[in-house]
């Protein structure tokens, strides 16, 4: 599903289903990541979570280097029913993910360690919040936006809807 699509919070068009566990376990690998990101300030492993972000975003959830190495080896591993949710979420997290990670990126080429620290903590609480009790904030934000956007279109007035601005 492309970025453009996801990003028009178009809750009537075709749901693309995958693994609900696979971006659970990606956020388990960036927890990993974003803490050796905070405690070292690695650059390198900073681009590659960037990298992985990217993909995720504009590619698809299933498309990052995580979705594969969870379906090369945990998946097969893994009984019982498979549980499944709309794609769209999960790519809108990686989007937020990876707007967190470009602007610790220019922070940390720009020399800003605070901006830097601040980024990847953002990142890393949101990944760990994923991981570990399975709330997915960027997933959150998607599906209150899309209500947001439902319920202000479904106004038929200027009036109706207070003169709030379209989101």
């Amino acid at each position: 599903m492309s970025i453009t699509n996801v990003l028009k919070f178009n809750t009537t068009e075709d749901v693309k289903l995958l693994d609900a566990r696979g971006p659970r376990f990606g956020a388990l690998l960036t927890t990993i990541v974003l803490t050796a990101i905070l405690l070292t300030g690695s650059l390198p492993l900073l681009l590659w979570q960037l990298g992985v972000f990217a993909l995720g975003a504009f590619a698809g959830p299933q498309a990052s280097p995580y979705a594969f190495i969870y379906r090369k080896f945990v998946k097969p591993r893994l009984s019982g029913d498979m549980p499944t949710e709309d794609s769209r979420p999960p790519q809108f997290a990686q989007v937020v993910g990876f707007l967190f990670a470009l602007t610790a990126t220019i922070s940390l080429l720009a020399d800003v360690s605070s901006v830097f620290t601040v980024a990847v903590g953002f990142a890393l609480a949101a990944a760990f919040l994923n991981a570990v009790f399975n709330f997915c904030l960027g997933c959150e934000m998607y599906l209150r936006i899309a209500r947001i956007r439902s319920a202000i279109s479904m106004r038929k007035t200027p009036e109706d809807s207070y003169n709030l601005p379209n989101l």
